[in-house]
């Protein structure tokens, strides 16, 4: 029997793949948190814990009539990302895929009511919110698989719960230890174009408003105190404030996590600061006493 064995909330904002002078000049002469995080992050948790798979809930990948996972068994080339060509440029990446357990979470869809489609087409473009994580947590590290599921434009909230709870399933009738990255921001809105650049810094002060930050520094305290309930009963207030991809990462990750029923208290990886407006944190969930909870089961509609 397989079982999620942590689960993590990380950013993957381009800055973090600028050089090293480039990111102090762009802070005020200081390193953000969020890179050294990711070190910790990986010496504390990916180079010592056992798993075998880490599925990324990559908050970049829209898809719009179902939902998408890799089923492909390696993924490799050069990558450049069309948003931020001058600072993402042809990174190699190669990492191993998991195309037994991306067929298994589109069987348990339809079992939860939404649609899950594995493709394995070596084409299939990839995207930052994977290759930036990939790069710091799972490079070298070449015995482990990378999955990534993407976001359904179409989807709500329950939408990307359901998702979520398929690939907690398939994850329990497998005989693997997977990590999960909800790969994505809190709050998620940029200042135009003519102002950012006044907005560069992490300091939270530039958060895009006052709104966005309490809501953000809220939801982190109940991260924290692994009260994951209140941010659930609570997503049409935080909906005000546009969390990234509609929060897709984190709800697809409380789907496969047990949602209310999960009480995991988060770790900071990092402080919570500002990109260009937006809220910016990594979270780090450990399995809990006894393992993360299936989610109860639920009257599913199709409406």
């Amino acid at each position: 029997m397989g079982e999620v064995v942590g689960a993590a909330l990380l950013a993957h904002v381009p800055t973090i793949m600028l050089p090293e002078a480039v990111r102090y000049d762009l802070n005020e002469g200081k390193e953000l948190s969020l890179v050294p995080g990711l070190k910790k992050l990986r010496k504390d948790v990916f180079e010592t814990l056992d798993y075998d798979t880490v599925v990324v809930l990559d908050s970049h990948w829209a898809t719009t009539v179902e939902f998408v996972i890799t089923s492909a068994a390696e993924r490799s080339g050069l990558f450049t990302s069309e948003e931020l060509p001058r600072g993402m440029s042809q990174i190699p990446y190669a990492m191993k895929g998991d195309p037994e357990l991306a067929n298994s979470v589109a069987k348990y869809a339809e079992k939860n009511g939404t649609w899950v489609t594995p493709i394995a087409d070596p084409h299939l473009p990839i995207f930052y919110a994977t290759i930036n994580l990939w790069h710091y947590l799972g490079r070298g590290l070449d015995d482990k698989k990378w999955v990534s599921m993407s976001v359904c434009q179409t989807g709500t909230h329950e939408d990307f719960l359901r998702a979520g709870r398929a690939l907690g399933e398939a994850i329990r009738d497998s005989d693997r230890k997977v990590l999960l990255l909800a790969s994505g921001a809190l709050s998620h809105t940029f200042y135009k174009l003519r102002d950012l650049r006044k907005h560069e810094a992490s300091d939270p002060k530039h958060i895009y408003s006052d709104l966005a930050r309490e809501m953000d520094y809220e939801r982190l305290e109940w991260m924290k105190n692994g009260e994951h309930g209140k941010i659930l009963e609570t997503m049409p207030e935080f909906s005000k404030v546009k969390p990234e991809a509609n929060f897709y990462h984190w709800l697809a990750m409380a789907g496969a996590t047990g949602e209310e029923l999960n009480t995991a208290k988060g770790i900071m990886y990092s402080e919570y600061e500002n990109s260009i407006g937006t809220g910016q944190v990594h979270v780090y969930f450990p399995k809990p006493e006894g393992g993360f909870p299936k989610a109860k089961d639920l009257v599913l509609s199709r409406d």
